[in-house]
């Protein structure tokens, strides 16, 4: 067995099964596990997929939201541990695969369209 197909079983088992498909400009709902002394809990982070980084087991995504008139950017191991939930709360209709150019707006600017469906 070489190298490389010995990489590829330890990748496809770290993997998650049933993860929902994710594009570019979906509005993600994340449940993200946070550890503070002996207690866990999981805290909800949601926003704009910005980006996807796709490698079997290491895929990231970007997210942004807008908090307080702060933008945040979290970036998230889709395969981590950490992330207990995965939800789609919305699509919208993008034509881009990298939404880097939603950095430069501010709140009604950064809009998109909704797609049908």
């Amino acid at each position: 067995m070489s190298y490389q197909e010995l990489i590829e079983q330890l990748q496809t088992k770290e993997c998650k099964p049933n993860l929902p498909l994710i594009g570019p400009g979906d509005l993600l709902k994340v449940g993200v596990l946070i550890r503070e002394g002996n207690k866990s809990r999981i805290q909800p982070f949601q926003g704009t997929v910005l980006g996807i980084h796709s490698n079997q087991a290491s895929t990231t995504v970007t997210l942004r939201r807008l908090t307080k008139l702060v933008n945040v950017e979290r970036v998230l191991l889709i395969h981590s541990v950490k992330i207990a939930s995965i939800q789609i709360l919305r699509r919208y209709k993008v034509r881009r695969s990298k939404l880097y150019y939603l950095r430069s707006f501010h709140s009604k600017k950064n809009r998109l369209k909704q797609k049908l469906s």
